[in-house]
């Protein structure tokens, strides 16, 4: 373990210097005389312009902070530098950072071959309604202490063992009932400026806009659930909410058992970098809790995995496994306890130092995918979600689709909330709410997008993709139904054909789709899920297929138009044709009814509807009397015949009898 630190130090010292380089082409030969390690202790004119503009890449790529590292040269071989200079040189860096309006905090200084090196956070400060936000996917097996977690490091009050510190974060009686989580959960952690925590309970509750005006970074936890049962959300919240970074929760005292791996092969299908947090150390014994931490760097390290496991002890450690936790295949390991509070400061640094993925592309069209909707009084519908691309600005226009029948409709912004803040804009990588008008909550479901009019966005109800089978008991082939994740997209599916006759565990192969209920809008490019029961497939999105079937035909509300207007052109039919005048005495206990099994071949079961034919009993235009009901009427109905024939007018009170009856009276 020590040599994967040494090594990682090194390359870290190498690369560091080197970042974003490339990031101006035109200037990239004028940034050779900045790369010394002793730059920063006297820079000319020129020199100091550069490594502002240097520094203004760094921070604008980073999001909004980055990470300088004093004392080290191009190659990181000669690194060091004496105190005079390293102090110099520090001076040098806050200046910089003074000019940028950011903060410099000090993370670690290290002794090097020549001298000492250092390690700090240049971190923007931003406005009250600005902040960088990372989202975080809290996963693990059901008791692993997920919740209790989330409450303690939001909340900044201990368990006391008993499940005291979830209970802020259930949103349902049965889940404080049962202390297990079934819906997904959100929560926030914010960060100021120089990295301190500026969660403050108020009476047990938080006041979110208070710590996003004061926070220059919010870690956004997406809580999921743990139970098996519940696998189905769990698969949702990794795929429609896009996260960051994934938490694995372990219990020490039960070790990776359940849904662990299940929740690890997940985030390695979706490639989210993940990291481990072991709960409970306090009441664990030391030898299961070794044996267990054993099993957890075993699986890490094996062949589906291919992780690098690194114990996090010290703060030195942290700051190594943030600066390499993207782009390397670190796993940091965390052991902390919820109830004496043993590491938690090492996981808040940890989570201080995570930066964002996904790349904002300001430049392109508005792209927004929604994940859940509201009806909200006094304000509407209200959508959330994440914003893939692109700015979205208030009372912008944008297309919200597909619907049942692959149309987009434009609609306004009315306003828009991040955190339950209110603010003008929103970028890509963020999430949000907004505010829609002249538009009800039941036209919107999960899955549908918001994209700008540039795009001209298509629905999709057949696309090919590539997957691989992880888990299947016998063989998938086609006419396989199953349920497809993709983005915030949980549709069945079905398979019209294969590259290869049938598929098993293991097995790669190009698949064609076909969406069952309504058509999708999905890019090519995207990653997916494809799961039913045990069944487990992962894979990308290749390409969009034109549909070549007629969209309406397996629709049911067009099937009931059609019934409709068919019934009434028989109808009109039947007016057409001499009517028999249907008689029924004042006196009479009997009603002349038409019996529901009619035989008349020309009125389909389609074409008759429960609210056409109530109130009124239609005549066949083959016989004078529609035929009786013979269950009814038994031995009457030769005795109504013939008074109809004896007496073929009608008295005015028959006459109204029959109006009131709904029979027409020819």
């Amino acid at each position: 373990m020590a040599d994967i630190k040494q090594n990682l130090n090194k390359k870290n010292e190498s690369m560091s210097t080197t970042v974003n380089q490339t990031a101006v082409p035109a200037v990239m030969n004028d940034y050779s005389i900045i790369r010394a390690k002793d730059v920063l202790v006297s820079p000319s004119e020129e020199q100091y312009e550069l490594l502002l503009q240097r520094l203004k890449e760094r921070v604008d790529d980073g999001r909004g902070e980055t990470i300088y590292d004093i004392g080290i040269g191009e190659d990181g071989s000669d690194s060091g530098l004496q105190n005079e200079e390293y102090c110099a040189s520090l001076a040098t860096l806050q200046s910089l950072a003074e000019t940028i309006d950011a903060d410099c905090v000090e993370l670690r200084q290290r002794k090097a071959e020549s001298g000492t090196t250092g390690q700090y956070l240049i971190r923007k400060r931003l406005d009250q309604t600005d902040f960088m936000e990372i989202r975080v996917a809290v996963v693990g097996n059901v008791d692993a202490g997920k919740s209790t977690l989330l409450g303690v490091l939001t909340h900044g009050e201990l368990d006391n063992g008993r499940g005291h510190a979830r209970q802020r974060l259930f949103r349902h009686k049965h889940e404080m009932e049962s202390g297990r989580t079934s819906s997904v959960g959100n929560d926030i952690l914010g960060f100021d400026s120089i990295g301190n925590v500026v969660n403050k309970p108020d009476h047990g509750a938080l006041d979110w806009v208070k710590i996003c005006e004061k926070s220059a970074k919010i870690i956004t936890f997406i809580d999921l659930a743990g139970h098996e049962r519940y696998l189905k959300t769990t698969v949702f919240g990794m795929t429609g909410h896009a996260p960051d970074f994934g938490m694995l929760m372990i219990g020490a005292n039960a070790g990776i058992v359940g849904m662990t791996k299940e929740h690890l092969g997940l985030a390695l299908a979706l490639s989210v970098p993940v990291f481990v947090v072991v709960t409970k150390i306090d009441m664990c014994p030391p030898n299961i809790l070794q044996d267990n931490l054993k099993l957890l760097i075993r699986i890490l390290k094996s062949p589906g995995c291919r992780k690098v496991p690194v114990m996090v002890k010290t703060p030195d450690d942290v700051v190594l496994s943030a600066t390499n936790f993207v782009s390397e295949r670190l796993c940091p390991i965390f052991q902390v306890s919820n109830v004496n509070g043993e590491n938690l400061d090492l996981l808040k640094m940890f989570l201080n130092l995570l930066t964002t993925r996904m790349p904002s592309h300001d430049d392109e069209p508005a792209e927004f995918q929604i994940d859940d909707t509201y009806s909200v009084p006094g304000v509407g519908t209200v959508v959330s979600g994440t914003t893939l691309q692109g700015v979205i600005r208030l009372n912008d226009i944008l297309l919200l689709g597909p619907d049942p029948i692959g149309h987009f409709q434009p609609i306004a912004v009315k306003s828009i909330h991040r955190k339950r803040m209110a603010v003008k804009e929103v970028r890509g990588g963020q999430t949000a709410s907004f505010a829609l008008k002249k538009i009800k909550r039941n036209q919107i479901r999960k899955g549908m997008v918001m994209v700008s009019p540039k795009i001209q966005p298509q629905a999709c109800w057949e696309f090919e993709g590539e997957i691989l089978v992880l888990h299947h008991p016998t063989t998938i082939s086609s006419r396989y139904q199953a349920m497809v994740h993709c983005g915030s997209i949980r549709q069945t599916a079905s398979i019209l054909t294969m590259s290869q006759d049938c598929l098993r565990t293991g097995d790669k192969a190009l698949v064609r789709f076909k969406f069952i209920k309504h058509p999708e809008y999905i890019k090519p490019g995207q990653r997916m899920v494809f799961r039913e029961g045990r069944t487990k497939a992962v894979g990308n999105v290749l390409k969009l297929l034109p549909t070549t079937h007629n969209v309406l035909q397996n629709r049911a509300k067009p099937n009931k138009m059609q019934a409709r207007s068919t019934q009434k052109t028989q109808q009109k039919e039947n007016e057409a044709l001499p009517q028999a005048v249907d008689v029924t005495s004042n006196e009479s206990t009997y009603d002349v009814q038409q019996d529901k099994r009619d035989t008349n071949q020309r009125q389909t079961k389609k074409s008759r509807s429960r609210r056409g034919n109530r109130g009124r009993a239609p005549i066949s235009s083959g016989s004078a009397l529609g035929a009786p009901n013979t269950n009814i009427l038994g031995q009457n109905t030769n005795l109504l015949q013939e008074q109809n024939k004896q007496q073929p007018t009608c008295s005015s009170s028959t006459v109204g009898v029959n109006i009131a009856r709904g029979t027409k009276v020819q």
